[in-house]
């Protein structure tokens, strides 16, 4: 039986989707520069208007990932963080990602505040201030490339211009994409209004194959994945994170097989310690804006999965991995000035190497509901407790 991976929106949906597109996000510029008033509808039809008036063959545009999820299932209390948009264009050469670039970032010319004199205002000029991240990634499977415009709130909105892209999709319930044209063209028309008589047909898309499938995902909390190892990092924190907001695997023996292949990509990806540690510091960054205190759960819960299911790494390696995590999730608690529930907390102290017969260095053992967990810092730790001592 083939699978359907087509749906039109419903009514109630359509509304969601509009209220989405028209909302007002401001785009913070650094330093002085004026903060940008952008309506979602109105950046995506004025770079496609773009795109197309500089010969760039536009054949799409999709809102995609945890804000499609959130129009498709945001009365079972989903939410979203950067808004994700999709150009599907050709981008045959280096002068195609150039050009889109200078597209973009002359656009947002035109969202500046009435009173800045535009012309002062360079294409250099325009990146430095509001521009948080570029990409650009051309190799042999995908060619695409994705400007991140800054929010201080983390509702960035992300701009991909997609030619090719093999994976497409985390998790089943992350694999939606929203074709957006029919909206833009009933835009365009300011003399329609949507009514529930009214409104255009649009179309959504579950990259994962099923679509019925993934909506069963979505709407129960649910966990599935395909193929972890062909994702870039494994899926490791997106998985991490899905199972701190209480997600559960579809298949609870499945999933251990592949918590090992999205431990062994990620390794693969983020072999260094130092690289790790920077990946999972901007994942806590861009996730957690607005739900810090998940922040310790989210790592214990990274902890766990790497403890139990990582096979790829040498013992001293593995371990390195596990008391940087443990000194992430430390750190987090000193910055809230707590410490979890003490009855959970157990440290070990062996004496310093001068106080030790056999030699060696002082070493402690942090145990919060998990396996001990051991480091060898080069200074003693001390802990604080308010009104107590470990």
């Amino acid at each position: 039986m083939s699978e359907i991976r087509f749906s039109n929106l419903t009514w109630d949906q359509v509304i969601t989707l509009h209220q989405v597109l028209d909302e007002v996000i401001p785009i913070h510029g650094r330093g002085n520069f004026p903060t940008l008033e952008v309506k979602p509808k109105d950046i995506i039809h004025v770079v496609k208007d773009q795109l197309i008036e500089q010969g760039i063959i536009v054949k799409d545009t999709r809102l995609n990932g945890s804000t499609a999820s959130y129009v498709l299932a945001s009365h079972n209390g989903m939410s979203y963080k950067d808004l994700d948009v999709i150009f599907g264009i050709e981008l045959p050469s280096d002068q195609e990602f150039q050009l889109v670039k200078d597209v973009v970032l002359g656009c947002l010319l035109d969202f500046l505040p009435k009173g800045v004199k535009k012309e002062k205002s360079t294409l250099k000029t325009m990146k430095e201030a509001y521009v948080q991240k570029m990409v650009k990634v051309c190799n042999k499977h995908d060619r695409w490339s994705l400007i991140s415009l800054s929010n201080n709130a983390g509702k960035n909105v992300e701009l991909k211009f997609v030619n090719s892209l093999r994976r497409q999709f985390e998790f089943s319930v992350d694999s939606f994409q929203i074709v957006l044209d029919p909206m833009l063209d009933f835009y365009s028309d300011k003399s329609r209004k949507l009514t529930k008589e009214l409104y255009p047909v649009v179309v959504a898309e579950s990259m994962y194959g099923d679509f019925q499938e993934a909506m069963t995902h979505l709407q129960h909390k649910l966990i599935s994945t395909r193929k972890p190892e062909e994702i870039r990092g494994g899926g490791l924190l997106k998985y991490s994170n899905l199972l701190v907001h209480n997600f559960k695997p579809v298949c609870e023996a499945e999933i251990k097989t592949q918590e090992r292949y999205m431990c062994s990509r990620f390794f693969i990806d983020f072999p260094d310690v130092a690289e790790q540690r920077k990946k999972i510091e901007s994942y806590l960054y861009n996730h957690f804006i607005g739900e810090e205190k998940r922040k310790y759960d989210y790592l214990m819960t990274l902890h766990g999965v790497v403890n139990e299911s990582t096979v790829c790494l040498l013992g001293h390696e593995r371990r390195q991995t596990l008391n940087m995590i443990t000194l992430m999730a430390l750190k987090v608690l000193g910055e809230q000035n707590i410490l979890p529930n003490t009855s959970k907390v157990t440290c070990f102290y062996l004496p310093a190497p001068y106080f030790a017969a056999g030699g060696g260095s002082p070493t402690y053992y942090v145990t919060s509901g998990l396996p001990p967990t051991l480091f060898q810092p080069y200074h003693p730790l001390h802990f604080h407790v308010p009104n107590g001592r470990l």
